[in-house]
C-alpha cells in the first residue's frame, strides 16, 4: 500500500484510478491538485481525493509516493519543472497521456534528476465526459494500459506502476514510446479527427443547421468523440504532428480512390471496398 498519491489533475482518467486503487486498498490518502476549486470541492464530496490544493506546493508534493498528472499533454513539460522543486527522492512520477515520446522529453529535460523515476503510460480508456464528477470506478476493468520505458528507466519504478494499474484490472503492454505514437495516431487521435473535420463540414455548409435536424443514429455514433475536449485534443495532434500528417495524406488517398469510384459509377469496386472494411471492422469486434 502507497502511502500517498498525488493527483495533478483531478477528472476522469486520474480520478478514476485513485477511487479503485482506495478501494483495493492500494493507497492510504490521495491528495488533488488541480486549478479549478469547485472541481476539488467536488472531488472531496465525492471522497475521489481527501486533500485538496489548487497549485503545485511541497505540502502536496514532498511526502508523495507516486505522483500521477492526468492533464493535457502540452501542460507536462511545465508541471515537471514546478514539480522538481519538492519532490522527494523516492517518489514515481507518470502521466496518463496518448503521447509518449513528448511526455519522456518532458521527464528528460526538466526532471534530469529524477529520470530514471519517470514511467511513462497511458490507460485506454476514457469518454467524453471530464472532470471529478465523471470519476467512476471499474473504468479500467479488463482495459488496455500501455508503458514506454526510456534509456535510464528504473525497472522497479516500471513494475510498481505495472502492479498498481493491474490491481485495478488494466491488463499492460510495453512497447516503445515512438511505436505507441504511431500506433495511437492511427486508431485514436486520426479518428478524432475525421469526427471534428465531418461537423465542422456540416458547420460550414450553407443547409448543414437544416441537415442535422434529421440526424439520427448514425450521425450520433460517428460523431461522438467530435464531443470530446478541444483543449487536449489540438495539444494531442500537435504533439504528435508528425504521424497526424501522413495519417491526413492516406486518408485524402482514400477519399480519392473512392470519389473515382463515385465519378466512374464503378458499383463493384465500392461494394468491395466496403465488404473489406465491413469484414475488418467485424474481425475487430469479435475480439473485443
Amino acid at each position: 500500500m502507497l502511502r500517498q498519491i498525488t493527483l495533478i489533475g483531478v477528472g476522469l482518467i486520474g480520478g478514476s484510478l485513485v477511487l479503485d486503487l482506495k478501494r483495493h486498498k492500494q493507497v492510504q490518502t490521495v491528495y488533488g491538485i488541480d486549478l479549478d476549486s469547485e472541481n476539488l470541492n467536488r472531488a472531496l464530496e465525492r471522497h475521489v481525493i481527501d486533500r485538496a490544493f489548487g497549485e503545485i506546493c511541497a505540502e502536496a508534493i514532498s511526502s508523495a509516493d507516486w505522483v500521477v498528472v492526468a492533464t493535457p499533454v502540452a501542460t507536462l513539460p511545465s508541471i515537471c519543472a514546478k514539480l522538481a522543486t519538492w519532490l522527494p527522492e523516492h517518489a514515481i512520477v507518470s502521466d496518463v497521456g496518448s503521447t509518449k515520446v513528448s511526455a519522456i522529453e518532458a521527464f528528460r529535460q526538466h526532471l534530469p534528476r529524477h529520470f530514471a523515476r519517470c514511467v511513462a503510460s497511458h490507460p485506454i480508456a476514457g469518454s467524453d465526459r471530464s472532470g471529478a464528477l465523471a470519476a467512476q470506478f471499474a473504468l479500467y476493468q479488463n482495459k488496455k494500459l500501455i508503458l514506454c520505458p526510456h534509456e535510464q528507466q528504473d525497472s522497479a519504478c516500471l513494475n510498481t506502476v505495472a502492479k498498481l494499474w493491474q490491481s485495478v484490472g488494466a491488463h499492460t503492454h510495453i512497447m516503445p514510446a515512438d511505436e505507441h505514437d504511431e500506433i495511437f495516431a492511427a486508431v485514436s487521435h486520426l479518428p478524432h479527427l475525421l469526427a471534428f473535420a465531418y461537423v465542422h463540414q456540416m458547420l460550414d455548409h450553407p443547409k448543414g443547421a437544416h441537415y442535422l435536424d434529421f440526424a439520427g443514429s448514425g450521425f450520433r455514433d460517428f460523431t461522438r468523440i467530435a464531443a470530446s475536449n478541444p483543449e487536449m485534443w489540438a495539444d494531442i495532434m500537435l504533439a504528435n504532428q508528425s504521424s497526424m500528417l501522413d495519417l491526413i495524406a492516406a486518408q485524402q488517398n482514400q477519399l480519392a480512390y473512392l470519389s473515382g469510384c463515385l465519378k466512374s459509377g464503378n458499383k463493384a469496386a465500392l461494394r468491395d471496398y466496403f465488404q473489406a472494411a465491413k469484414q475488418i471492422r467485424e474481425d475487430w469486434g469479435d475480439k473485443q
